[in-house]
């Protein structure tokens, strides 16, 4: 167990964004080593939220998680501080600006330091900048950590020292850069003894309850979505039952694949390093689920490490010459684009996968995939549209995975699939649903379809359609595109990039 230094500081604050957990925490490790007296603080930041309520949005699961998961923070935080014979402690939460609440809360703590780990969204960075400036004219020091990833931003690097734009290769660097100590937890328990009583402040300071945030209830808890540290550790005990099967498992989205644990993973209610452990012990025990599972991780390491080197694919393409494609516009697109929302297209796999991501904010990660490849080469549509519809309603949404999912599907990313490459929405859906169980979930009025069927219900006879009372354009519609004719338009879409 490591002894600690002689404290650096007398006071300092932990600023909780992305990482919702006491467990295995990095600026929350280095905090309690570093100051004789420890406050963290989570800030419902305004400049997030207000937004999402001018456009509607007071039901947003995303909000109910996080606002449910400090209370398990919160828990978590009494718990340590009590195991070292110390009471009164708890986690702070304000609401408004992120720069002005962080500040205004350092200068009331009268911390000389304030920590947190890294966030490389460009957005997420510059807010850490202007938050390093009033901090910094306070007299305050911002220290940040590498917490979210195993290995960021320039850790894994070609031979000729720049960054990895194919996948294979940087997986076999991070490979063999992988060793013990990259996946060591940071031991917070041992030096809890730092965490000081809630002094009286200015403002409340524990959770707020979801209306006070002006947000309402969703029907999050309906999903068997545990939230908080609890919800994480539950979920993986779950996962790791069924992990050496991962790899048969999930590509098809009626089974239980998945872990379920992205948005776990995208708020930190769990550490990456633990997941990564966890895969590479029992990859290196032989298990193929397990070997798979870990190269999932390794690609969301990729991808936030294109997004550190490569901020410019926030807006624009990967390759640049995937730019000079010219997308469907008008108001025809505008209908596809809204049948495509609202899972109208007639192709069932793509509506139940879209219909799940509407009522529940989670889409199976086979059905992202096709869901994109439909949008950008059935519909002709601009990926970028997509992505923000999925950025605003994924429960896990996180930047650099989206962005490089989408830019993979319209092979406008890095190490992506060929233009050519068009996924058949049909023949995936007889794949990866044979039984038509998902597409029997989401779509309800097609439940009577035999399997051979209810993958392209246009191709059934009519009068076995109306044996079954089934109306095709009244009871489900159409196909808004012909598949064929489409793909043969995309080629020619893409002939400005043939050979890029």
């Amino acid at each position: 167990m490591d002894k600690a230094p002689s404290p650096l500081h007398d006071r300092a604050l932990v600023w909780l964004r992305r990482d919702l957990r006491t467990d295995d925490h990095a600026a929350l490790h280095h905090a309690l080593r570093s100051a004789r007296q420890v406050w963290c603080a989570f800030v419902f930041d305004s400049d997030i939220l207000a937004p999402l309520l001018a456009a509607g949005r007071s039901a947003d699961r995303r909000v109910e998680f996080i606002r449910d998961s400090l209370l398990g923070v919160d828990a978590e935080l009494r718990a340590l501080a009590a195991s070292h014979g110390t009471e009164g402690v708890g986690l702070i939460v304000r609401q408004g600006p992120a720069p002005q609440e962080l500040a205004a809360l350092a200068a009331e703590l009268g911390v000389q330091a304030v920590y947190a780990n890294h966030d490389d969204d460009p957005a997420a960075l510059a807010r850490d900048a202007r938050v390093r400036g009033l901090l910094a004219d306070q007299g305050v020091a911002l220290h940040t950590s590498k917490d979210v990833v195993v290995f960021e931003r320039s850790e894994v690097l070609t031979q000729g020292g720049g960054a990895f734009s194919v996948f294979t290769p940087y997986k076999n660097a991070w490979l063999k850069k992988l060793a013990p100590h990259y996946l060591k937890p940071y031991p917070v328990a041992h030096h809890a003894a730092a965490l000081a009583p809630l002094p009286a402040l200015s403002q409340a300071g524990g959770v707020p309850a979801l209306e006070a945030l002006g947000f309402a209830r969703t029907n999050l808890h309906q999903l068997r979505l545990p939230t908080g540290p609890a919800g994480a550790h539950e979920l993986l005990d779950d996962f790791l039952e069924r992990i050496d099967q991962y790899h048969e498992t999930r590509d098809f989205p009626a089974v239980k694949g998945p872990s379920y644990l992205s948005t776990h993973l995208r708020f930190g209610t769990v550490s990456i390093r633990r997941l990564a452990r966890e895969a590479a012990q029992r990859r290196e025990g032989g298990s193929r689920g397990a070997e798979v599972w870990l190269s999932e991780l390794i690609w969301r390491d990729f991808y936030h490490q294109i997004l550190a080197h490569h901020p410019r694919v926030v807006s624009g393409s990967y390759k640049p010459e995937y730019d000079r494609i010219r997308w469907e516009h008008g108001r025809q697109a505008d209908a596809l684009f809204q049948a495509w929302c609202e899972g109208r297209t007639g192709y069932p796999l793509v509506d139940a996968a879209m219909l799940q991501l509407y009522q529940t904010g989670y889409m199976h990660n086979r059905l992202r995939m096709v869901t994109a490849s439909f949008l950008c080469k059935d519909l002709g549509l601009d990926w970028r549209r997509g992505e923000a519809w999925f950025a605003l309603h994924l429960n896990d949404y996180d930047l650099a995975a989206n962005n490089g999912g989408w830019q993979w599907a319209a092979s406008s990313g890095c190490d992506a699939q060929p233009y050519f490459r068009i996924f058949n929405p049909v023949t995936q859906s007889e794949k990866f649903d044979p039984e038509g169980k998902f597409i029997r979930r989401y779509l309800p009025q097609l439940a009577a379809l035999p399997a051979a069927q209810i993958h392209a219900p246009w191709a059934a006879r009519p009068v076995d359609l109306a044996a079954l009372g089934l109306v095709l354009g009244r009871d489900y519609p159409l196909p808004v595109v012909d598949h064929a004719l489409a793909r043969e338009k995309t080629l020619a879409r893409y002939a400005v990039v043939k050979g890029g």
